[in-house]
């Protein structure tokens, strides 16, 4: 196909729409693909009704009681699935008696709340709520809780967790890969009287216990390019443009196959007169996007709060709720932090996560 135009619309796209009118764009490849840009008459967010499972949908994370905020023996919960992704939600309160390995897939856990440390093969990563932990498949680790309960998205993944490519940004865009933090290497602890240790291995959706006559963690040197990592959003600078709204995909912080793990972090709003400020309205043609909100001020949504998880389904729309456009005329800064999750393949919410979902989200566009 090739770039044509028809009928009332701008030169160029987020950029002085005409009055009266509202943009939605159509693309393909998430954000990063071919696009068409239609000028509506209506939101297209302005429904009557939806009956059906593709509809927007949103879960109040802080209402879940994980296994593992009653036992310190169980696991987290999981809440949705896709054949490439798994979210689940940690709101562990006490030190986990076992070390794990995940033999399935890779792990990044998102620190809501809580405060503590990642033991691991490669040494000791600390962790405080902004942070990003990424566990390569395969690694022994264990979360040691020094203050809680937390709440911690953990995001698993059949695909090896990378960073994207940045192409023209170059290597150092959004952050530079030194502010990546290196396990530390403690001195190897004594038995101190303990006889046995327990390894538990999910392999499959399944677990094997091990039992050793010694620590597990027992590594005293390393070398190589499979390590877990840190990273805080504080650190997350993101690319801005003071003349054009940039979409989501300039956000990409992880990718692992069909999987982006986007972060939308503090920034300076867009300044020249006519440009869109504000998210688009969109479709989402090829991935179901997940969003968890973490602190701050979520200007093109209301009634959600920290701690909120929202699902938009591939083929409905989704864009700012009502008023946010006009209310972004008189901002100059983003305070939002958030955690977007796109899977190539639909999501499925798992029973749990419907025990605590806010019914009325998918009319929360509505102004009829």
């Amino acid at each position: 196909m090739y770039l044509t135009r028809k009928g009332q619309s701008p030169r160029q796209a987020h950029v002085n729409i005409p009055s009266g009118l509202y943009e939605e764009e159509h693309g393909r490849k998430g954000f990063a693909g071919p696009a068409s840009h239609l000028y509506r008459m209506h939101p297209p967010t302005n429904w009557l009704r939806i009956d059906g499972p593709c509809r927007p949908r949103a879960f109040q994370c802080h209402d879940l009681t994980p296994p593992d905020f009653f036992s310190k023996e169980d696991r987290p919960v999981e809440i949705l699935r896709s054949p490439d992704v798994r979210v689940h939600i940690s709101r562990r309160k006490e030190t986990m008696p076992y070390y794990f390995r995940n033999a399935d897939g890779d792990e990044v856990h998102f620190v809501h709340k809580g405060r503590g440390l990642l033991e691991t093969d490669y040494g000791v990563l600390s962790y405080e709520p902004g942070d990003y932990l990424v566990i390569p498949k395969g690694t022994t680790y264990r979360t040691v809780v020094e203050e809680g309960p937390g709440v911690v998205l953990i995001i698993e993944t059949h695909g090896p967790v990378m960073l994207p490519e940045r192409g023209l940004l170059g290597q150092h865009a959004l952050f530079d890969p030194e502010v990546l933090v290196v396990p530390e290497l403690p001195t190897p602890a004594k038995n101190k009287g303990q006889h046995e240790w327990e390894l538990r291995i999910k392999r499959d959706g399944t677990y094997t216990k091990v039992f050793y006559p010694f620590s597990p963690l027992d590594v005293v040197g390393w070398k190589g390019e499979v390590w877990p990592t840190k990273l805080n959003v504080r650190d997350f600078r993101p690319v801005t443009s003071p003349r054009y709204h940039l979409p989501p995909s300039v956000h990409a912080t992880f990718q692992a196959g069909g999987v982006w793990i986007s972060t939308f972090a503090p920034r300076p709003l867009e300044s020249e007169p006519g440009a869109l400020k504000i998210p688009f309205y969109h479709r989402n043609t090829d991935f179901d996007e997940v969003l968890f909100y973490h602190k701050g001020n979520f200007f093109s949504r209301s009634g959600i709060h920290p701690g909120t998880l929202t699902l938009h389904p591939q083929g409905i729309h989704h864009g700012p709720h009502p008023g946010a456009v006009e209310a972004s005329q008189t901002q100059t800064q983003t305070n939002e932090v958030a955690v977007m999750v796109e899977s190539r393949r639909p999501f499925h919410v798992m029973l749990e996560a419907e025990a605590v979902e806010l019914k009325n989200y998918s009319m929360s566009w509505s102004t009829t």
